[in-house]
């Protein structure tokens, strides 16, 4: 099989790419490791910067989007009992959107099949050739069966366990991770939301997060060890705890009920420098990692979709290469900042096990400042609502 560009990962940001370069009549294959329904089956984040809206519109995959979001003007964030809101459109001008990952997995999936871009399920042992060299091929089996694609172009968008990363050399490939003494246990719930925007809590009893994915489906969070198992807290136990760390107006507006989907998610910060070797291209997962309390993981894949797609089509459409060559350096610039705003955020709202009473203080005197002073919103909300590409 021969393709210009050769797409591994069937995640949003491998199925975002696709559809760009479709756009522009770039021609790419698709491969995937898993099932369609285990890629949809997956429980992901659902806050959209203003960037990744642009592009789903640009890749003619928003309609059901535009339609279905929840456009969110600001969030609370609170500690203790006390709590305050930033407002993103007065401070930016925008807003951010609440819609589903895996719905928006599924929209560029549909997208996908209506153009008849290929896409392989299945795909295993794969193995990227010559990418160092003009002429990149990938080698993999489906079923057991070998199969080979030529290709211009790889772009690696398989995440971190996946093959693109480990295919630049060690003696190339710089890693740069923090590993955070705690996690996120989360469940699903088909309940209300308790407020109509996040409510982001910092309390005595750690972390806590009440979020949704629409008028009848919450997403949930709070802090916990990473010793702990999703079968150590039964639903009622969640709840309580979390009751415990919100202030009480959200406590008693909350609405329980069984968990449709609970897990334990690690946090970490990761960066792999360069993001470019040969003609192998890292996006999203296979290149960083952010904590997800900025809701950055999505959003700051497609910052790289957005400049791979670009350089990708400079290239087909003018023969330059300036936009591939400066790929790594522009998409790391932007990483950074967003890894930056992840870890303050982070550290801002958790419990970590070393924290002394003046560590506490502190945390409490940056909140108050934070409260208190429309620079420091106005900081914090342009991050969130995502930094210019």
């Amino acid at each position: 099989m021969r393709t210009q560009v050769a797409i591994i990962g069937g995640g949003p940001s491998g199925l975002l790419l696709a559809q760009l370069l479709h756009t522009r009549g770039i021609e790419s294959v698709v491969l995937e490791r898993k099932t369609k329904d285990y890629v949809l089956s997956r429980i992901r984040a659902g806050v959209l910067e203003r960037g990744m809206l642009q592009l789903m519109d640009e890749a003619g995959c928003s309609d059901r989007m535009r339609a279905e979001n929840y456009s969110h003007d600001g969030t609370y964030i609170s500690y203790g009992e006390e709590s305050f809101r930033i407002d993103f459109v007065v401070l930016t001008g925008h807003p951010v959107m609440v819609y589903g990952q895996t719905e928006v997995t599924r929209d560029l999936y549909d997208a996908r099949e209506k153009t008849g871009g290929p896409i392989e399920f299945n795909v295993d042992d794969v193995v990227i050739n010559g990418a160092d060299g003009d002429t990149p091929y990938i080698t993999y089996t489906v079923d057991g069966q070998p199969r080979r694609i030529d290709c211009d172009f790889v772009a690696g968008c398989d995440g971190f366990h996946g093959v693109s990363r480990q295919t630049i050399p060690l003696s190339v490939r710089r890693e740069y991770e923090k590993v955070y003494p705690f996690g996120w246990l989360g469940i699903l719930s088909e309940t209300p939301p308790v407020n109509h925007e996040l409510v982001y809590s910092n309390s005595n009893r750690g972390f806590a997060l009440c979020s949704m994915r629409n008028e009848q489906l919450s997403r949930h969070y709070i802090q916990c060890s990473l010793s702990d198992s999703p079968d150590d807290w039964t639903d009622a136990a969640f709840w309580e705890e979390l009751k415990r760390r919100i202030p009480t107006k959200f406590a008693d507006a909350l609405v329980t009920g069984p968990s449709v989907e609970k897990s334990i998610a690690p946090l970490r910060s990761f960066v792999t420098e360069p993001m470019r070797w040969g003609r192998l291209f890292l996006c999203g997962d296979a290149a960083h990692i952010v904590p997800p309390t900025g809701a950055k993981g999505l959003n700051t894949a497609a910052s790289d979709v957005q400049y791979l797609y670009n350089g990708l089509r400079q290239f087909y459409e003018s023969g330059s290469s300036e936009g591939i060559d400066g790929y790594s350096a522009k998409a790391l610039l932007r990483v950074w900042k967003t890894e930056r705003f992840s870890w303050w955020f982070s550290s801002l709202l958790h419990r970590y096990p070393d924290q002394s009473e003046f560590d506490i203080r502190i945390q409490v005197a940056e909140l108050e400042f934070l409260r208190s002073n429309e620079a420091a919103q106005r900081a914090m909300a342009e991050n969130y609502v995502g930094l210019p590409y």
